[in-house]
C-alpha cells in the first residue's frame, strides 16, 4: 500500500495538535509588517498581530507561501517515506497559495504530487483535509481521498458574523466612510463563501441579532438534514465562541462534539477581532 502524505496551509485553521494527531503537515501563510515577515501561527498570533495593528494604525500584508516553502514540505514528506503527496490549498479565488503549491511541483520533477484547490477556507478547508487524512489512514487511494474531501466540501457551509468593519476598511475592501457609518449604526455583516469567494450575505443590526441570523442560516441550509460536524471559528474571542456554542446548542440539534478553532492572522487581519462563525458539515 502506497504511503500518502497530506499537506495544507495554515488558512485551514487546523491546530498544531490536530495536525500532529492526523499526520498533516502545515505550510504557513506569510504575514508582512514592513520589512519583517512572520510565519502565520508559527511565529505570530492574533494578540500580537492586533496589538501591532492598533499601534501602527495599518494592516500588515499577507502573502502565499513561496513555491520553495511548499517544495520543502513535499521533500520532507518524501524523505520521511511518502510515495506520494496530496496538498490542499485555501481557495485560489482569494489567495495565490494554490498557484504557489502547483509551481512547487516543478521543483521536484518526477515526484507524485497532486494539488487540490479547496475553493474554501478556515475549517471548511480543514474538514476537507481531515476527511482526506482519515480516508488515507483507512487505506484509501489518493483519488479516493480527494473524493472524500470534495464530498465534505459539497456538504459544508461557512457563515461568519463580523464584529466590526474597521479592518475591512483598513484593507481598502470597503470605504472608510462606509465602515464608519456601519459602525455608528452597529451593523454586523454576515459573510459566507460562495464559488470560492467571500461574499457579504446580509448586514444585521447588533451582535445578538447577527448571531441569531447566523443560526437561522445554518438551519435554512440544512433543509432537514442533520449536522454531522460543526466547528465554531473566531478571532481572539474564546469566551464569545463558547457563548455562541451555547446559543447553537439551544436552538439547533448539534453534534455531541463541537470543535472550536481560531483563525490565524493570515485570515483574521481581514475579518478583525470579534468575528464569530460556524462551519457545518451536513448529512447526505
Amino acid at each position: 500500500m502506497k504511503k500518502i502524505a497530506i499537506i495544507t496551509d495554515t488558512d485551514s485553521s487546523i491546530s498544531f495538535k490536530e495536525a500532529k494527531a492526523n499526520n498533516i503537515h502545515l505550510v504557513p501563510i506569510m504575514i508582512q509588517f514592513g520589512d519583517t515577515s512572520f510565519r502565520d501561527v508559527f511565529e505570530i498570533n492574533n494578540p500580537d498581530t492586533f496589538s501591532r495593528i492598533d499601534k501602527e494604525g495599518k494592516l500588515p500584508t499577507t502573502a502565499a507561501p513561496s513555491p520553495g516553502q511548499f517544495a520543502e514540505a513535499y521533500k520532507n514528506a518524501f524523505d520521511s517515506g511518502a510515495d506520494s503527496v496530496l496538498c490542499f490549498s485555501v481557495s485560489g479565488e482569494i489567495s495565490a497559495t494554490y498557484t504557489a503549491a502547483l509551481n512547487a511541483c516543478e521543483l521536484l520533477p518526477g515526484k507524485d504530487i497532486t494539488v487540490v484547490d479547496t475553493r474554501s477556507l478556515t475549517m471548511q478547508q480543514g474538514f476537507m483535509v481531515l476527511a482526506a487524512s482519515e480516508a488515507v489512514s483507512n487505506g484509501a487511494s489518493k483519488e479516493e481521498a480527494i473524493a472524500a474531501a470534495l464530498d465534505v466540501r459539497d456538504r459544508s457551509q461557512l457563515f461568519a458574523a463580523l464584529e466590526t468593519l474597521k479592518y475591512l476598511a483598513m484593507s481598502g475592501r470597503v470605504g472608510h466612510l462606509a465602515a464608519g457609518m456601519a459602525n455608528m449604526l452597529n451593523v454586523k455583516p454576515i459573510l459566507s463563501i460562495r464559488g470560492g469567494k467571500l461574499e457579504m450575505l446580509e448586514k444585521i443590526r447588533t451582535k445578538s441579532k447577527s448571531w441569531n441570523r447566523t443560526i437561522e442560516l445554518v438551519k435554512e441550509t440544512a433543509n432537514g438534514r442533520q449536522v454531522e460536524k460543526m466547528c465554531i471559528v473566531h478571532v481572539n474571542v474564546p469566551e464569545a465562541a463558547l457563548q455562541f456554542e451555547n446559543l447553537l446548542r439551544t436552538n439547533l440539534e448539534c453534534p455531541q462534539e463541537i470543535t472550536i478553532a481560531e483563525l490565524g492572522p493570515g485570515l483574521s487581519i481581514h475579518s478583525g477581532v470579534g468575528m464569530v462563525g460556524v462551519v457545518t458539515v451536513y448529512s447526505r
